[in-house]
């Protein structure tokens, strides 16, 4: 055997290195992508969940303004009474800031 075969056989083992050491990264890689695919959707289920309970409680919301809008149009004097409450409240909060004022 000249040096042309030992150089053969020498060139033919570093690529099967080669070929053997890119084919393990590729298969960690796909491992490793499968994991994060996994993750994700671990991840992205809950806030389905969130997002479905957001747009419930959006819907409720609307239902309720709703309900109250048409309470107080056909209802005037509730509007007069909602009112009477607020200045009520209001009237007593500003009583409550004057007498710790002068404590």
């Amino acid at each position: 055997m000249g040096p042309g075969g030992i150089a053969t056989i020498i060139a033919a083992s570093s690529l099967a290195i080669i070929a053997v050491a890119i084919s393990y990264a590729v298969i960690r890689i796909t491992r490793t992508i499968d994991e994060i695919t996994k993750t994700i959707a671990m991840v992205n289920s809950p806030l389905k969940s969130i997002s479905n309970a957001g747009k419930s409680f959006e819907t409720l919301t609307k239902k309720v303004a709703n309900a109250t809008e048409s309470f107080l149009d056909e209802n005037p004097l509730a509007m007069k009474a909602a009112a009477a409450v607020v200045a009520a409240a209001k009237l007593k909060k500003k009583g409550k800031k004057k007498s710790k004022a002068k404590e």
